[in-house]
């Protein structure tokens, strides 16, 4: 009996220093948490500051196909193709409150967005899959509000909602007839959803970010004498965009 007791009162016993010993490690861990040095404090106080912005996409067309499409006597599918790009930029940002910043990031996009076509018949290549590359060098000109949260050490997390406005440096649009070509128009806009984090370091904020990036209008600039045009009847752009952002 006494020995039953005596393993009794020493499991007890355990049981009370496991637990203290818990509270202990949590106790030193949340002190040294609090010990890591913050950089760039004064960062939340600045009333705006300016960074560079280097960018990843993978672009797309949404595509809608002409109504008289099945009526076509050369090509029986056509469809949209990922394809990737990169973007370059500056972007300035401005804060608003503890919460909210407000951030212009021009930049210069590099995209191709490929169309898909399966033919009827050979081509004079005698090729029955035919990809066509439509190339973009784009002025990206995006207005973003920020939600940022509060600091935790030296990371922070943020979400973004905004409005861009595109200028086509490569559009095609106004061309010459040429049978092979898809026409794209010069102008784009719509809006930009996306997240990120800042990583705060002693001389600088690194900021990996995602995006969602759709445009409104059609930019199909529809030709019916071309055969790889005149089968669309409506595109818009789509891309998500992984950018890395460097802070000052």
């Amino acid at each position: 009996m006494l020995h039953l007791l005596r393993k009794k009162t020493f499991i007890r016993i355990n049981g009370s220093g496991l637990f203290t010993g818990l509270l202990l490690l949590c106790h030193a861990s949340m002190a040294q948490f609090s010990r890591v040095e913050m950089n760039k404090t004064d960062q939340d106080d600045k009333p705006f500051y300016f960074g560079i912005t280097l960018g990843f996409s993978s672009a797309r067309f949404h595509t809608e196909l002409d109504p008289l499409f099945l009526q076509s006597d050369s090509i029986y599918v056509a469809e949209p193709v990922n394809s990737g790009g990169f973007s370059l930029g500056l972007h300035v940002t401005t804060r608003l409150s503890n919460r909210f910043q407000l951030r212009f990031n021009p930049q210069l996009m590099f995209i191709e967005r490929n169309l898909f076509y399966k033919l009827r018949f050979p081509d004079l290549d005698g090729l029955t899959e035919v990809t066509k590359k439509v190339e973009s060098v784009t002025m990206s000109f995006p207005f973003q509000i920020k939600f940022q949260s509060d600091r935790i050490g030296n990371f922070r997390v943020y979400t973004l909602a905004g409005f861009k406005a595109d200028i086509d440096m490569a559009s095609n649009a106004r061309k010459k007839r040429v049978d092979d070509q898809v026409k794209i128009g010069k102008f784009d806009y719509g809006p930009e959803f996306g997240i990120g984090f800042n990583f705060f370091f002693e001389s600088f904020i690194f900021s990996p970010e995602i995006k969602i990036s759709n445009g409104l209008p059609n930019i199909h600039a529809r030709d019916q004498n071309l055969k790889f045009s005149s089968v669309f009847d409506k595109m818009q752009s789509r891309m998500i965009v992984f950018s890395i952002h460097l802070e000052g």
